[in-house]
């Protein structure tokens, strides 16, 4: 006679103190659990739900300014620092740990146009509406010395930005052309120029180091080779372009902010028509950062909000806005990935999460765990309607809402207008144009 009899082992189930957890035998044969899928889909949903409701995105705002914020920068070594020029020429440097003003520098007379740290991180350099540039020490001056700068040059005309290279003593200004300057010397190595307008905004690659690229009020965006002290080509776009970003992964991706609402991003090989038109804000995109991983960057408008972009999606995944942030001039992504600094009008600076419902602090093993489990759910199930819908409803200021179902209708009426002139036009001699290559105008080699 042959009897079947359970057999166990006592450790796969017995706690060993009453203080651990009870361990649950679990049988993953999926056709002993027929609904697993609808469990599953129950629990993304509700972590879809918990993901809105802890999505708290606002930490501090840093207040201390007496004018409108118009540029930051970013301490290459230190996490906490940041610093911060405005419209009255001060110079404020931040602690972020302490969120408070460590240092206050009166730097020019009219507004601070633009600011960098050195790569080393020992000082930093501004330029402001009274022609100067200006290197300051990033340490605060001893007991009993004047608040001085290191060295001072006195230019021709007045600079709108400032860069850095991120490996050398080089750094670049723009104003009506784009010079590049050694540390030590207080005349340009080389100037560099293609068109007769004012240039805004001016930015070192930060992988291939010897590349820059520049904004110019002509609607152009100039790209240059310090190695060969000559423009390298330029696109020309239908509207004018306030500021651009490289991404710090990929050399040859840069991403610029223009004024008709929209971000294009660029592969400089193929400057033909960008690689994504990233379509959400509804006033003029005033600058544009990189997250530290490239894979996503954050944009500040006039329509007073911040939007952070996926590189590869057209549509934003977050918008940030309060009710007193007026149009945000500037906006930096901290290089720990965390944070998101903004500037505006209204005299403050803004400290955000770069992800509005992650909690910050240390995390217990299993709220790990949970956490990537229901990481992993939503993903699975993001493209299931109720799910998707939750996932990106955002409330927006009624401002923008009305803004965005105005420009709505305009764009359903010049789609139906182009398909009644193709309708009633010769086959072939209305020609469809793609979405990406409406916005380029010309490339200028």
């Amino acid at each position: 006679m042959r009897v079947k009899v359970l057999s166990r082992n006592p450790d796969d189930y017995v706690r060993e103190t009453k203080l651990d957890l009870q361990r649950v035998p679990r049988n993953y044969d999926p056709a002993l659990h027929p609904f697993e899928v609808a469990r599953e889909y129950t629990r993304a949903l509700n972590a879809t739900k918990l993901e809105r409701v802890f999505a708290k995105p606002f930490l501090s705002s840093l207040d201390g300014h007496r004018d409108g914020v118009n540029c930051m920068a970013k301490h290459p070594k230190s996490l906490s620092t940041v610093l911060s020029g405005a419209c009255d020429g001060e110079v404020k440097i931040w602690n972020l740990t302490k969120r408070q003003c460590i240092r206050t520098i009166q730097a020019h007379e009219g507004f601070v146009r633009g600011m960098c740290a050195r790569f080393c991180g020992t000082s930093f350099f501004t330029v402001g509406d009274d022609k100067t540039v200006k290197q300051w020490k990033m340490e605060s001056p001893e007991y009993g010395e004047e608040e001085e700068p290191i060295h001072t040059i006195l230019g021709k005309t007045v600079y709108t930005g400032i860069d850095h290279h991120w490996k050398e003593p080089v750094f670049a200004t723009c104003g009506h052309q784009v010079d590049i300057w050694d540390e030590q010397r207080t005349s340009p190595k080389c100037s560099l120029t293609w068109g007769f307008d004012s240039i805004s905004s001016v930015k070192f690659n930060p992988i291939e180091t010897y590349l820059l690229g520049s904004c110019a009020s002509d609607r152009n965006i100039v790209l240059y080779d310090m190695r060969k002290s000559t423009p390298l080509k330029k696109v020309i776009l239908n509207m004018r372009t306030n500021t651009l970003c490289w991404n710090p992964m990929e050399a040859f991706i840069f991403t610029a902010a223009n004024e008709d609402y929209n971000l294009y991003t660029f592969d400089m090989r193929f400057l033909e028509s960008p690689v994504m038109v990233h379509m959400d804000h509804v006033s003029a995109v005033l600058d544009v950062d990189y997250s530290p991983t490239g894979k996503e960057f954050v944009s500040a408008s006039f329509d007073k909000s911040i939007r952070i972009f996926p590189v590869d999606k057209g549509h934003s995944r977050e918008v940030y806005h309060t009710k007193r942030m007026q149009h945000v001039i500037t906006v930096k992504w901290t290089s720990d990935n965390k944070y998101i600094l903004c500037g505006s009008d209204e005299m403050n600076i803004r400290l955000w999460k770069a992800n509005a419902s992650e909690k910050l602090g240390v995390l217990a093993p299993r709220e790990k765990a949970a956490m990537n489990y229901n990481q992993k759910l939503k993903e699975k199930f993001q493209f299931h309607p109720q799910i998707r819908r939750i996932a990106q409803h955002r409330h927006l200021p009624k401002s923008i809402y009305c803004q965005i179902k105005e420009q709505r209708i305009m764009r359903e009426a010049r789609r139906r207008k182009e398909l009644n002139r193709r309708k009633h036009s010769k086959p072939g001699s209305v020609p469809f144009v793609p979405e990406r290559k409406k916005h380029i105008v010309a490339v200028v080699k």
